[in-house]
């Protein structure tokens, strides 16, 4: 399978597209969305391949205020991740800290989440530690607990 780059260029209410690589290779395309089939059609064409055989990177050509945008954009998306990452370790540390002291339903009145999310945090927050220490944490064994026979299976109602 062949690999090409295509530019493709606003030009009024179409995308002018071309491949660097083939000269002579040009088509158009209304929507960007739609700049990749057209771009492979037109290359297979040329090249006498069918056009699964062909792969194409599309690239736009913008404007500045246009790259900065999307600069900005991207920016400010692995900001959003880093914070959801950090919201997550403080919230392992608060429910662990809180529980210490307090019910998991009070925890969780003051965490703003069910106590049944503190419980999955508390977890969350043992299996952490234990992976950071080399540990690893006690599994449950199958067949154990309520509502299950020694051999693994339901008990019949």
């Amino acid at each position: 399978m062949s690999g090409y780059r295509v530019t493709a260029r606003r030009t009024g209410d179409w995308w002018a597209l071309e491949v660097p690589e083939l000269p002579g290779v040009f088509t158009q395309a209304k929507r960007l969305d739609q700049a990749e089939t057209v771009a492979s059609e037109a290359i297979a064409v040329m090249l006498d391949v069918a056009p699964g055989d062909v792969r194409v990177e599309v690239e736009p050509v913008l404007s500045r205020d246009a790259r900065e945008a999307l600069a900005h954009l991207a920016a400010a998306r692995a900001a959003a991740a880093d914070a959801v990452v950090g919201e997550k370790s403080a919230a392992l540390e608060a429910a662990a800290v809180l529980t210490r002291e307090l019910s998991q339903r009070d925890a969780g009145r003051l965490l703003g989440v069910s106590f049944q999310r503190v419980s999955q945090l508390l977890k969350e927050r043992a299996a952490q530690t234990a992976q950071e220490h080399g540990v690893l944490p006690a599994r449950r064994r199958s067949g154990s607990g309520p509502g299950h026979e020694p051999g693994g299976g339901r008990a019949a109602a």
